[in-house]
């Protein structure tokens, strides 16, 4: 089978504020700002967030296990690659307030501390 063309990642350089959703179909996704609460940020790649993620933030979701989160700083709702999710409870076992990497190990998401 022909591996599927992935597109140029998606920018965006606005905060994403609570209730918004924003979607990188094909690619990964950037965000040069925060994600706040209640907001949602979903790629078929890995998010890169350059600032606070307090949102929630899905990678992966057609099932690319090798897809990732990073962030500056970490305080989100939920966290999902590929479908396996860690919610609010899970992750403040994690690096509160720091950069966070979140990815798939032997089908466990593991998010950890990361120098972005």
């Amino acid at each position: 089978p022909v591996a599927a063309q992935r597109k140029p990642a998606r920018v965006v350089a606005e905060p994403i504020r609570s209730g918004q959703q924003i979607y990188a179909d094909g690619c990964d996704l950037i965000v040069l700002n925060t994600v706040s609460p209640g907001a949602e940020v979903i790629a078929d790649g890995c998010i890169h967030i350059y600032g606070k993620l307090a949102g929630r933030a899905l990678a992966g979701v057609k099932g690319d296990e090798s897809a990732r989160v990073f962030c500056r700083k970490l305080d989100a709702e939920l966290i999902a690659i590929a479908g396996i999710y860690a919610v609010a409870e899970q992750i403040k076992a994690g690096p509160k307030d720091a950069p966070a990497m979140a990815y798939l190990d032997d089908g466990r998401l593991k998010i950890e501390a990361h120098k972005i």
